[in-house]
């Protein structure tokens, strides 16, 4: 990784966030592409500041809790817990399933929050604070088809069709398959993906847009295992989803967390 020194920093703190039990030094230095001496630098200058520490037995560098303290911090103060948490609550205990919320940041749709309504068996619960993959994703897909078709084609040429996460056997393939679904999902109102994302789940998404102008915003998903989202259980869901976007389109212009 080229780039200024701010760049390099923001690098490591996203390398070292993808691992709980944190990076040897030489793991940091190629996953950014700088010498090990300038990843040294920076890790020990994190760890002077309290973002990272190192294990005195691994000698692995690892995130403290300060960073996400911080984020707490933020989505307390842009009143997500009081406005937006209620309603993907009631979305969770309706649907008895995992409840996400994504936001659109420039290029990418990151998941900041979640509500889990499965009480016992089987869970579906991925890990907030990553980018959805566009063309394997209902969130993803719900961005799209609200795009006009040319810059929804740009977005995905952008991204690409690829992800490091393991996709399900029916994650599309090809340009032409992302954009069936697009039409789909456009004639439904919202998305819907099986075996997609991941093998053995189901995920349906609807938009959430700006009441004054309409431009898209974030997206409000359902997830969960294929066995118990199949075709019947998203059509029955489906008003449900709806209205809780609805009602998060409405709140939207009062939290900072939308643009």
């Amino acid at each position: 990784m080229a780039g200024s020194l701010i760049e390099r920093t923001l690098g490591v703190l996203e390398a070292l966030s993808e691992d709980a039990s944190g990076l040897p030094l030489l793991v940091v230095a190629d996953r950014l592409g700088i010498p090990k001496s300038a990843a040294h630098r920076i890790c020990n200058e994190l760890i002077r500041l309290g973002h990272v520490r190192q294990d005195p037995m691994s000698q692995r560098y690892q995130l403290t809790t300060r960073l996400v303290a911080m984020g707490f911090r933020y989505l307390a103060s842009t009143g997500t817990s009081d406005l937006i948490q209620p309603i993907l609550d009631r979305l969770a205990e309706q649907s008895g399933e995992l409840v996400r919320l994504s936001v659109i940041e420039g290029d990418h749709l990151t998941w900041i929050a979640k509500a889990q309504g499965a009480r016992s068996g089987l869970r579906y619960d991925p890990d907030m604070g990553k980018a959805a993959p566009l063309f394997c994703t209902a969130s993803g897909h719900a961005w799209l088809a609200a795009l006009p078709p040319e810059e929804a084609l740009a977005l995905l040429e952008r991204h690409g069709l690829e992800t490091d996460h393991p996709v399900g056997p029916q994650a599309p393939r090809s340009r032409e398959e992302v954009l069936e679904h697009l039409e789909w999902t456009r004639s439904r109102g919202y998305s819907w993906v099986s075996d997609s994302m991941g093998p053995g789940t189901t995920a349906m998404a609807a938009l959430i847009r700006h009441p004054a102008d309409g431009h898209p915003q974030g997206v409000l998903s359902i997830a969960g295992p294929s066995v118990r989202l199949d075709a019947e259980r998203v059509a029955a869901l489906a008003p449900a989803m709806l209205q809780a976007a609805q009602e998060l389109s409405q709140v939207a212009p009062t939290s900072p967390l939308f643009t």
